[in-house]
């Protein structure tokens, strides 16, 4: 049987030295149907992370509506970016480590890669992990009463010895989920995404039922309240940024569609019907916790910890951390590994690649960045300024400069050449990067100036706009003085 040009392409790129996770899928294994897009976070929308950012809109000043709005809205454009990101890789089955090379160079593409694989992999994996460990101290003081007071004043760091047992806990629980490799992890969210929802439903209706309904719940305003649309905006901007690791890297999972069809209307499908439900649900506990209790809860552990029943209590925040760790493993782990593993194959594999991000996330202490609403919000800050600029030269190379046809020879080069660029950089991502980065995170350390403390408020926005106009730009003027 003559062979397709596809499969010739193929064993050319594999005769390069290309490992087999880094060669485009042929239709043969492209495997993921619109029901694998449909269920793909599920369950990982329920983590704890993302309880706590929509308790921070309550801190902020937003009220029940509004934090409705800004949480199906965040949803809406999610969606949006997971489509229109992932879009190349569905079409042309090129994993995100080498189509980052179309836009940014052979050798440019390691930038981008590094701070989507290294970076943000290692800060979310810390910041999660630390906010589950601190949610396993819940369950434990159940049983154990005096849990919490082991070791007295000891800490290292600023974490106490109780959270550093439950953090060391959930950290080889995570790993060796991570560990046990693509189809194990295929079987854990199977069955973890029902289980996730029964009890997360289950604590909505404990939640709703304890501030008298529904009703009370939609009415609710917070004590400072402030509904200012730069509020919303920058709310909206927070939730979008915790969701923007996989919008960059999305080329990972679409890269195996049968078709573009199957991303186009799965993903937004499966994400937003999620959202329903956890907007519902937040809502539900953090309000609804507050009306019953009388105080505010930024945590949304220990909103769950005013139930009276154990059993309950210990349910709820394990569905919880089940999420969160499909969260970490799918969302961070595995980017960071296959990241880095494409970067440096020599020296890293992906679960070795895996694990040095879990260490250094320990390392650089991740609790200090969620102690509260405030040190949260300047996370994200730093998230979107790194993601959305990423996410903007990819969008305008594909679509604005290359008119959606990719050349995949550019991609897949001979070991020890350039490809397209000159000395393997494209010299207009790397500056528009650069750009687009320093702007919005400038405005976290001048706070002098209101508009570049406007531009960090909205970060992951502000960074994908100005890189996408600057990139257009650039790259359209560069192809006309050629």
């Amino acid at each position: 049987m003559q062979q397709t040009k596809l499969e010739q392409d193929y064993e050319r790129y594999q005769s390069y030295g290309y490992a087999e996770d880094l060669l485009p899928k042929t239709p043969k294994q492209r495997d993921w149907k619109m029901s694998n897009y449909v269920t793909l976070w599920m369950g990982a929308v329920h983590n704890i992370m993302s309880y706590m950012t929509v308790a921070g809109f309550f801190a902020l000043g937003l009220n029940t509506k509004q934090v409705l709005l800004a949480v199906m809205l965040s949803a809406i454009i999610v969606s949006f970016f997971y489509v229109v990101n992932g879009y190349s890789a569905s079409k042309y089955g090129v994993p995100f480590a080498m189509l980052l090379r179309d836009s940014f160079g052979v050798k440019g593409a390691i930038i981008p890669a590094l701070c989507r694989g290294l970076v943000a992999g290692i800060v979310f994996f810390g910041t999660t992990t630390v906010v589950g460990a601190e949610s396993l101290n819940v369950i434990f003081a159940r049983f154990f009463p005096s849990y919490m007071e082991l070791g007295g004043d000891f800490n290292i760091f600023g974490l106490n010895l109780p959270t550093m047992i439950s953090y060391a806990i959930l950290w080889v629980i995570t790993v060796l989920l991570f560990l046990g490799g693509m189809k194990f992890l295929g079987k854990f969210g199977n069955w973890a995404s029902p289980i996730v929802y029964i009890f997360i439903i289950g604590a909505a209706v404990w939640a709703i039922n304890i501030a008298g309904g529904f009703g009370p719940i939609l009415d609710y305003v917070p004590a400072n309240p402030d509904g200012s649309i730069l509020v919303f905006i920058a709310c909206v901007s927070a939730l979008v940024s915790n969701w923007a690791g996989p919008v960059v890297n999305m080329a990972d999972f679409t890269h195996r569609a049968k078709s573009p069809k199957d991303v186009i209307i799965g993903l937004p499908l499966g994400f937003i019907l999620s959202y329903v439900l956890f907007a519902i649900t937040c809502v539900g506990l953090i309000a609804g916790t507050e009306i019953a209790f009388g105080e505010p809860i930024f945590n949304i552990v220990y909103a769950l910890d005013k139930m009276e029943s154990t059993f309950a209590v210990v349910v709820l925040i394990l569905a919880l951390n089940v999420g969160a760790i499909s969260f970490v493993v799918y969302a961070n782990l595995l980017p960071s590994g296959l990241q880095m593993s494409a970067l440096l194959p020599k020296v890293f594999t992906i679960k070795s690649a895996g694990i040095l991000t879990a260490v250094i996330g320990t390392i650089i202490l991740p609790w200090k960045l969620v102690e509260s609403a405030n040190t949260l919000f300047y996370f994200y800050s730093f998230i979107g300024s790194i993601f959305g600029p990423i996410a903007g030269i990819m969008l305008s190379s594909f679509y604005i400069h290359r008119k959606r046809e990719l050349n995949l020879d550019n991609i897949y080069v001979p070991q020890g050449s350039n490809g397209e660029y000159k000395n393997g950089y494209n010299p207009i991502a790397m500056i528009v990067l650069a750009i687009s980065f320093i702007l919005p995170m400038s405005g976290a350390f001048l706070q002098s100036v209101p508009f570049l403390v406007t531009l960090n408020k909205f970060a992951f926005f502000s960074g994908l706009i100005v890189s996408f106009v600057l990139y257009t730009i650039l790259s359209t003027t560069m192809k006309k003085s050629n």
